[in-house]
């Protein structure tokens, strides 16, 4: 007869694997942008992102504060405070969650992300690819912006975990030194890329810093 701790501990690793599979199912449920992966080295990618429509805000706040208010605006949107011919719809989520520092794009290394300040960010989230912008819903809310952004190559790191100002200075520090190398020139300021709800657990959370290059 089974013990009650080789019980528990059965139990335990079910709820463990049901966990990750729930998380696979939901990232897998989600749409991304398109891209085509140009190169790869390790945890850093060369991407060129197909044209793509996002809904943008500004907001101001420190890295965490800003997020929370440009993630709260955008969903707003997306979950019903639109106009169409018919009303209103409900727009479905997509990922990453992109966000960007808006008071400095020179250097990548920049310590955008100091908790002793704050700041004014740009926020946005893509629209779903079934849209066009004649067809999209129009916010309610003036102060989110509809955009129709080109096709653009990218820099990108790829990292789990929380995205913190270490973190972020050590992966910004990282794609720095490789653009370097590989001379390659870049074009405004490295955004962070979001992937997972707020309640994923850390180690399962997939995060970016891209930086748009020539």
């Amino acid at each position: 007869m089974k013990s009650i701790h080789t019980i528990t501990a059965l139990k335990f690793v079910a709820f463990f694997f049901i966990l990750i599979g729930l998380f696979i199912s939901s990232a897998m449920a989600t749409e991304e942008p398109d891209f085509s992966l140009i190169l790869k080295e390790e945890n850093i990618e060369i991407r060129e992102y197909e044209q793509k429509i996002i809904a943008q805000v500004e907001v101001s706040g420190d890295f965490d504060e800003a997020s929370s208010r440009g993630f709260k605006l955008l969903a707003d949107f997306i979950f019903g405070n639109n106009i169409t011919d018919e009303g209103s719809e409900k727009i479905s989520m997509t990922s990453p969650v992109e966000m960007y520092s808006l008071e400095n794009n020179i250097q990548i290394t920049s310590p955008v992300m100091s908790e002793e300040g704050s700041g004014v960010w740009s926020v946005n989230f893509t629209m779903p690819k079934k849209f066009t912008l004649e067809s999209l819903p129009k916010p309610a809310n003036t102060a989110v912006e509809i955009i129709q952004v080109p096709k653009e190559k990218y820099a990108v790191i790829v990292f789990s975990g929380l995205v913190t100002e270490s973190s972020y200075n050590e992966k910004a520090e990282l794609l720095d030194n490789y653009l370097k190398a590989h001379n390659l020139e870049t074009i405004g300021p490295v955004k962070v890329a979001r992937y997972n709800p707020p309640w994923t657990l850390p180690f399962f959370r997939r995060n970016e810093l891209m930086v748009k290059i020539n």
